[in-house]
């Protein structure tokens, strides 16, 4: 007898081993919960079986896996306590049943299953599912077979719990892969509008979400506006803005921390349960958007199915906003930078105009002084009856009008003297290229900056130096209507040679325009009244020139026809 038990006890041993050495075989859930199920049907000699999970989610009973069943089990659900195989989920007991028409907790499944053999599945010391066997004949399975399924649950558990982690890794793996394409995706966009609607596109399809708001704290701080959505109908747009204070969602800025509903539709909370009806959203999470440890606003994702999210989503869409944070202010920031840039272009034009007024009033006060010395010259005096007297005295008076008019313009539009303090010419450079970026982009002008290392600062107005930068690189665009490249290169001088330090920096601006003439080289600095060129102020150059003479440096230009022109600023150090 002893003997017996030990040849089976044997048997049990190696089949155990057998079923081991297969079911570990891959790490895949899916086919490991099928080849854990076909090991139980062919060592309990059945005619059909399941292996049944609760699901998470809804919290029912649901076939992962089956065999011998007809099609249509698969879309079973199951309450816990619900069945044999519920029962066995609520109790976390095995059941032998050997004669299931007799069975009150049976669920038919097969018509012709006789005898069911159920175990709990238990991963992680969790109960988490039941192993199902049937057999079409009566009192099918023994005390025996019961022990060996018990311990095929327990290596099917472990086996399950390391393909779930490894599903798991490589979910995760994925996620981030594709929340890396996602942050590319969104940082490379610069308009506003399109990086939030970017945003909230990526978001639905990342979470695989039904639809996903982006909503920003206004101006006052007290609401949230919605700004961008996707996949929303004309019931969630038409929603009323909601006050931080007192709506649900305004808590995810309150808190500063994420926010989940299951089911916005029957929530008290929740302040548009009409309008989730309407759209068909029933679970919610609302992250915060971030920048600078600031909340700007929330990304909601709504699901169309009751659905938990899991840790792991809630740090996925949570990762996803504070991209997006970033992205919503770089944004503003390059918005910001557009309209900057369109002032500056006005200033310079106003400049333009003011030096330009200047010149004009120079041009005309030299021959008005002369016009009025050879008028007093002639000496003219009529007797006091004269009419002609008369006409003299408003000849003059006017002629004074005018010198005074001169030299108001004059006054007005004389430079003012640069308040000169250490600039460093490789940042004026680098906020120059942030700055005529979009120019850039638009006439299809490559930009090369080449900064010399550790240029040492030179004295100047940085304001007045940035405008001389801006002026040479719009002179430089305007030369190359069909694209090109533009070469900006800094540069420590040592003057003369045998100086131990650099006594200047040069700047140097060059073009692959057309070039010019030695006749347009020798008249570049000249003013409008002076100049040759066919469109244009004509005054660009000439405030750079003005500019770099106030600040003791000096202009050099380098041009011939068809090869591009290179105008470089040395200032001193």
């Amino acid at each position: 007898m002893a003997d017996d038990e030990l040849r089976r006890d044997y048997e049990r041993l190696r089949l155990l081993y057998q079923v081991s050495q297969t079911i570990h075989s891959t790490l895949e859930p899916q086919p490991a919960l099928e080849l854990i199920l076909r090991e139980a049907v062919r060592l309990m000699r059945a005619t059909s079986g399941s292996v049944v999970l609760i699901n998470p989610n809804t919290g029912f009973l649901e076939i992962q896996a089956s065999h011998g069943l007809p099609p249509t089990a698969e879309r079973l659900r199951l309450k816990v306590g619900e069945g044999i195989t519920g029962w066995v989920a609520r109790t976390g007991r095995a059941a032998c049943v050997g004669d299931v028409l007799r069975d009150r907790r049976y669920f038919m499944v097969r018509p012709n299953t006789r005898s069911e053999l159920a175990v709990p599945l238990e991963v992680q010391d969790e109960l988490r599912g039941v192993i199902n066997v049937d057999s079409d004949r009566t009192n099918a399975f023994s005390e025996a077979d019961q022990t060996l399924l018990e311990e095929l649950a327990i290596q099917a558990a472990r086996v399950i719990h390391n393909t779930w982690l490894y599903e798991q890794l490589r979910l995760q793996a994925g996620l981030f892969e594709t929340l890396l394409k996602i942050g590319q995706t969104i940082n490379s966009t610069l308009v506003l509008d399109e990086a939030l609607r970017a945003i909230t596109r990526e978001a639905c399809g990342l979470m695989e979400a039904k639809m996903c708001a982006l909503l920003l704290v206004d101006a006052t701080g007290q609401w949230l506006d919605l700004q961008a959505c996707y996949g929303a109908g004309e019931a969630y747009l038409n929603k009323p803005r909601l006050n931080i204070g007192e709506s649900l969602v305004g808590a995810v800025v309150r808190r500063r921390k994420p926010l989940q509903v299951e089911n916005v539709q029957v929530s008290s909370r929740y302040q548009s349960v009409d309008v989730a009806r309407a759209e068909g959203l029933v679970s919610l999470l609302s992250v915060p958007l971030r920048f600078a440890q600031q909340i700007i606003g929330t990304l909601s994702v709504y699901t169309g199915t009751q659905h938990n999210f899991s840790n792991e989503e809630i740090r996925i869409l949570t990762a996803l906003a504070d991209l997006s944070g970033i992205a919503i202010e770089k944004a503003r920031l390059y918005e910001r930078i557009v309209t900057l840039e369109e002032q500056l272009r006005q200033n310079e034009k106003l400049s333009a105009l003011g030096l330009l007024a200047a010149e004009v009033a120079h041009e005309i006060r030299n021959p008005l002084t002369v016009m009025k010395l050879l008028f007093q010259s002639l000496e003219l005096d009529f007797p006091g009856g004269d009419p002609r007297q008369r006409d003299v005295a408003i000849i003059t008076d006017k002629m004074d009008h005018l010198n005074r008019i001169v030299e108001q313009i004059l006054d007005f539009a004389r430079h003012s003297e640069p308040r000169l303090e250490p600039v460093g010419v490789n940042q004026l450079v680098d906020d120059l290229a942030l700055l005529i970026r979009h120019k850039l982009a638009q006439q299809n002008v490559r930009l090369d900056c080449r900064p010399a290392p550790d240029p040492p600062p030179v004295l100047a107005d940085a304001t007045q130096l940035e405008q001389a930068f801006l002026n040479l690189t719009l002179n430089a665009l305007e030369a190359m209507p069909q694209g090109g490249c533009l070469t900006i290169t800094t540069r420590a001088l040592r003057v003369p040679r045998d100086r131990p330090h650099p006594t200047h920096v040069a700047v140097s601006f060059r073009d692959t325009g057309q070039g010019l003439t030695p006749e347009q080289r020798r008249r570049v600095f000249a003013g409008l009244l002076n100049s040759s060129k066919a469109r244009g102020t004509g005054l660009g150059l000439m405030i750079v020139d003005r500019v770099v003479r106030a600040h003791g440096g000096r202009t050099r230009i380098t041009s011939k026809p068809g090869q591009g022109t290179r105008i470089t600023i040395v200032l001193p150090v």
